[in-house]
């Protein structure tokens, strides 16, 4: 008979470690009224200086979150999905911390990063010098953007035409600028990266290849988030969805399940005054 002291004890799954945790969060901003629409951020600022004293239209106030709730895992691949207009860039951006939280608290481990480094990139630079921007923004030393530019360069695709690297980056289309912003960010792990759009560019192969990377980076212990208006890229790429509607979280679960949900509600013709 077995000496019941020597049985070793059942494996128990680890627990899984939170990342990101949204708790009760309601995101608001004002459109409209004394913006300074397309004239530029020197005019704005003018203007602004003129006006000062006089009493300025207070605007639209839009409740773009609304009293949102969940927990993110390391290790996660997260979609989030919904109708234009239903608050899922809000969102990332409030987990972001680019976008403040009027009520509610964002709790993240680590630094999230927002996919684009768009504040970082020029459209009057080169797209060569536009990469080394990026790697710095993104938190890479010059020796790591050195090692990386080929890899970087290759993965967005963009240079298999033309020399378009050497080309000012406000030549290129909207897909091209979207394959190389997530070929910077995707070229360093992250603790919570952030994903709006960027894999509904570009072809079939760019598309397969950044799904790839981002089960890389899921397998360095990371969490991902990715919205996108295509279901099927949510169903291929993340294993859970959060769906939003006018601002609320209607669904959290398997994506394969939300997905089906929001399509059935979006084929009974219930999304009236999206945008």
């Amino acid at each position: 008979m077995a000496d019941p002291q020597s049985t070793p004890a059942p494996a128990h799954p680890p627990t899984p470690t939170p990342t990101v945790v949204v708790d009760e969060v309601h995101v608001t901003y004002t459109v409209g009224g004394g913006s300074a629409g397309g004239r530029g951020a020197a005019t704005a600022a003018l203007s602004r200086m003129l006006r000062r004293g006089e009493k300025r239209p207070t605007g639209r106030r839009v409740h773009a979150v609304k009293g949102v709730s969940f927990v993110a895992y390391r290790g996660e691949a997260i979609g989030l999905i919904g109708s234009n207009g239903s608050g899922k860039s809000t969102l990332l951006k409030a987990i972001a911390g680019l976008q403040p939280v009027e009520r509610g608290q964002v709790y993240t481990d680590g630094q999230p990063s927002l996919l684009g480094v768009n504040a970082a990139l020029m459209n009057d630079l080169t797209g060569e010098r536009n990469v080394i921007l990026g790697g710095l923004a993104m938190g890479m030393s010059r020796t790591e953007v050195r090692e990386r530019y080929d890899e970087i360069v290759d993965f967005s695709g963009i240079n298999e035409k033309d020399d378009a690297i050497s080309r000012p980056m406000g030549t290129y289309s909207s897909g091209m600028g979207a394959r190389l912003r997530f070929s910077i960010a995707a070229a360093k792990s992250h603790d919570v990266l952030l994903i709006d759009e960027a894999l509904s560019t570009g072809d079939a192969r760019f598309r397969r290849r950044s799904q790839q990377r981002i089960d890389e980076l899921r397998a360095a212990a990371g969490t991902v988030f990715l919205v996108s208006h295509s279901n099927s890229t949510i169903t291929e790429t993340c294993e859970r969805a959060l769906w939003l509607e006018a601002g609320t979280l209607r669904r959290d679960g398997p994506a394969k399940e939300v997905v089906a949900a929001y399509e059935e509600f979006t084929a009974t013709g219930a999304t009236t005054g999206a945008k």
